[in-house]
């Protein structure tokens, strides 16, 4: 890896006290207004301190940029990362597409949160911070282990350098994405999809069967925007099931949200380098600092995950010895751990891993998220299907999340009866779709609906 910055040497006697928080808060703030470009609004944070332990403080980030960064020279991290306060009728993978995450990353970094039904009043992390991969800053790179792209606009040799990154979803087990070094063939606008003969198996067995050619549409998982590589059969694309962005879900090609591949689809041209890599573990440098970002490796392989772990801990003692600074390898072990993503500072004097985020800034709750799926109203005019009958309102309300954010959305919503909770999925104008979604139901879900017919046609 590229480690141009080099540390001053620390005096054996430096602790994380009072004063080395204090440096670190305002070294945040100075790399935030460096970082900061022209789309970025920022109010100036409070600079009362120590805040980390403070329920009750108020936002001090108004939004949050969660794609283009300036690239610090002699830095290998960008971005800011954050934390936001819930409301009721939030769910994580909302937050995540709004803030430029993936279902991974948001999920990984808030375990202890409910994916659907988080709550309000909770700490949710934002981890929009990453360490850049090892590999060329120059046109467009995967990293497939933490399941984002990041591309590297042409810039004059004087210009400040950027990167704009984006979450990615990848080929599951069995289709696996490949990695190695590929360039952009062809741009196409509302691609059909030509099913290979293989997925048209899968999906017969499954009594999903598909067309030989998929039309552009809602129905067309490429989106309305594909990036062809020079790799055969490989796409770089959009999807019409947003929220598996960030998760194995493809049969190989990159997924990316709608509003993503459009912007990129927009940067690039035909001929751009394209590096894909598997690196789950990501060493790197920012403002003397050394950091460590893990992810779980794809591989369930044991002496993959020793090798990977190996290579690891060799480059940081070499880091370590030839800065002359000291590794808290106690950290090191519990972040290997974790895996959560989150680029972490590992030296002796760093701030303590448990309260890591307790020093982050709050940014303010959004209006609306951007994407999320909009449920119209229920009439007793329209066609709907029963999904289930809840007892517990929280069971009932993340089954209506689940059912909303699939791709095409099956629109659900919690009706309160006495001492029940239904979830309703509709409207539905006629009788032939409302059978296409109970089929739906019990083909992706087992779950057995039962039809609800329009008042009208009941007489």
């Amino acid at each position: 890896m590229r480690y141009s910055a080099q540390p001053t040497t620390r005096s054996k006697n430096i602790h994380p006290t009072h004063s080395i928080r204090l440096w670190f808060r305002w070294l945040a703030i100075g790399a935030l207004m460096a970082q900061l470009t022209g789309c970025q609004i920022l109010h100036l944070p409070n600079l009362r301190f120590p805040y980390g332990f403070d329920d009750n403080r108020q936002p001090t980030i108004k939004s949050l940029e969660g794609h283009s960064f300036r690239i610090i020279p002699d830095t290998d991290l960008v971005g800011l990362p954050a934390v936001m306060i819930s409301e009721p009728g939030d769910t994580l993978p909302d937050i995540a597409r709004h803030f430029g995450l993936g279902f991974n990353d948001i999920t990984r970094a808030n375990p202890h949160l409910s994916i659907w039904v988080p709550g309000s009043d909770q700490r949710v992390v934002l981890p929009v911070k990453f360490i850049l991969p090892d590999a060329p800053r120059k046109g467009i790179v995967l990293n497939l282990a933490n399941m984002r792209l990041f591309h590297y606009p042409n810039a004059p040799k004087t210009a400040q350098r950027s990167v704009i990154t984006y979450p990615i979803g990848i080929g599951r087990q069995g289709w696996s994405t490949p990695t190695g070094r590929a360039r952009i063939t062809q741009k196409k606008t509302n691609p059909s999809w030509t099913v290979p003969a293989s997925i048209l198996r899968e999906h017969r067995l499954d009594g999903d069967p598909l067309p030989r050619i998929v039309k552009a549409g809602p129905d067309n998982p490429l989106g309305l925007f594909a990036l062809r590589l020079s790799m055969p059969s490989y796409l770089i694309h959009g999807t019409n099931k947003p929220y598996g962005v960030g998760m194995r879900v493809s049969h190989g090609c990159v997924r990316l949200y709608p509003e993503n591949i459009e912007t990129l689809f927009k940067q690039v041209r035909v001929g751009t380098q394209v590096k894909i890599v598997n690196q789950p573990y990501l060493i790197g440098w920012w403002h003397n600092m050394l950091y460590l970002e893990a992810h779980k490796p794809l591989t369930d392989k044991p002496k993959i995950h020793l090798k990977l772990t190996q290579s690891v801990l060799k480059q940081l003692k070499e880091q370590a010895k030839k800065t002359t600074t000291a590794v808290d390898w106690e950290k090191v072990e519990k972040i290997l751990e974790l895996a959560n993503g989150i680029p972490t500072p590992i030296l002796s004097y760093s701030q303590s891993l448990d309260h890591l985020t307790d020093y982050w800034d709050i940014v303010a709750h959004p209006d609306s998220f951007y994407g999320k799926p909009a449920v119209p109203p229920v009439t007793s005019m329209d066609w709907a299907a029963l999904a289930g009958n809840f007892a517990n309102a929280t069971k009932a309300q993340r089954l209506a999340e689940i059912l909303t954010h699939q791709g095409p959305p099956l629109p659900a919503r919690v009706i309160e009866t006495t001492k029940q909770y239904k979830v309703i999925v509709g409207p539905y104008k006629n009788r032939r779709e409302v059978d296409s979604a109970k089929k739906r139901l019990n083909r992706e879900f087992e779950i057995d609906a039962k039809i609800i017919q329009p008042l009208i046609s009941r007489r």
